[in-house]
């Protein structure tokens, strides 16, 4: 293992001993904040310690083993060769392990977020397949067990979405989905086309993740503009009767943002209110990945909606994620809900990534 990781690693179990007896501390308890961030820090340090304490167990049995080889002791010769076995490949395996466990973690990747799609390029084609991915979003997260809660949502005229934008909520939301932001372009023939040619649209995905409180996010209610409106999309009758629906400007920024999914204009003004801290958030996070954007560059894309990231050739019947050069034919089985294999993929490139990273430093 590298030296540098070494020396990482018996930082965090000098810190491990810090937080366990600051949390015995009579004193430390009588400020809960900060004896809640202490639990938490330790809960995030305690297994990578472990982990590391049985790395170390495993190199000392193997360093044992080979002592009483060298030494020539007949009768515990057959045991040190079967602890050797049984400890082959186990050091590399674990430091695999560790170098995961240290990589920067996303705080983000195991709560809900924000779903925005929007037809681009390619007229009603384009709406149609915004139904189509929003559609393929809903059936994932009926396989993994989230919710939808649309926040707003703009019909088409020809049938399709101009736009759609909805809270999935549940686990690992985030972490699932983070890479889908960006461009999705697809290739097929519209019904309308009576010469059967090839048409190219697109639209744009964004995965924002939620903020868990509204309030860590400092929005002066001075820089903000408030309107009211009869919703227009669906939803039932109510929904067109009195002025539920919700667009919240935020005059600093220019971010926009609608809700008019619900019969109360509150629990409306409350969504918009969320989704418009997650976009300030996102903003703040993109600025600071700009800065260092040199230094520290996910393989996989930045996640900008103008990057071309994946193609939906319909005539093929295939799927082509252009990040990470991944090709599926199962577009019938993908456009259904089945694209966690695909997110599984790009994590796993990042991951390399970061650990190429993490190994240069």
């Amino acid at each position: 293992m590298h030296d540098s990781m070494l020396a990482k690693l018996e930082k965090l179990k000098e810190r491990l001993s810090e937080i366990e007896a600051l949390l015995i501390d009579s004193e430390t308890i009588k400020d809960m904040d900060n004896y809640t961030l202490l639990n938490k820090e330790f809960a995030d340090l305690k297994p990578i310690v472990e982990k590391y304490q049985e790395y170390n167990g495993v190199l000392e049995a193997i360093d044992d083993a080979n002592e009483i080889l060298e030494s020539g002791d007949e009768d515990l010769k057959s045991l040190a060769e079967d602890e050797l076995k049984e400890s082959s490949g186990k050091p590399e395996k674990l430091e695999q392990e560790l170098k995961l466990m240290l990589l920067p973690k996303d705080s983000a990747d195991d709560g809900s977020a924000f779903l925005e799609i929007r037809a681009g390029a390619g007229g009603d084609e384009a709406g149609i397949f915004a139904g189509d991915l929003y559609r393929m979003y809903s059936r994932l997260a009926e396989r993994e067990g989230w919710s939808v809660d649309v926040i707003d949502i703009k019909q088409a005229e020809q049938g399709g979405l101009r736009e759609v934008v909805a809270q999935l909520n549940g686990k690992s939301v985030f972490k699932v989905l983070k890479f889908e932001s960006g461009v999705h372009r697809v290739q097929r023939v519209p019904e309308t086309e009576s010469q059967g040619r090839i048409h190219t649209s697109t639209c744009t995905v964004a995965i924002l993740p939620e903020v868990e409180e509204v309030q860590d996010i400092a929005i002066d209610k001075n820089d903000l503009r408030v309107d009211t409106f009869r919703a227009s999309g669906a939803g039932g009758q109510h929904v067109n009767k009195t002025d539920s629906a919700v667009r919240l400007t935020h005059i600093p920024s220019g971010l926009v943002v609608e809700c008019q999914d619900g019969r109360s204009q509150h629990k409306n003004k409350e969504k918009a209110l969320s989704l418009l801290a997650s976009k300030l958030k996102q903003q703040e996070i993109e600025s600071q990945q700009e800065s260092i954007a040199s230094e520290r560059k996910i393989l996989v894309g930045t996640g900008d909606r103008s990057e071309k990231i994946r193609t939906y050739n319909f005539p093929q019947g295939r799927m082509t994620d252009h990040r990470i050069k991944l090709t599926q034919h199962n577009l019938d089985q993908i456009m259904d809900g089945d694209i966690k294999t695909i997110c599984d993929a790009l994590l796993a490139e990042n991951q390399l990534a970061m650990l190429s990273q993490l190994e240069s430093e």
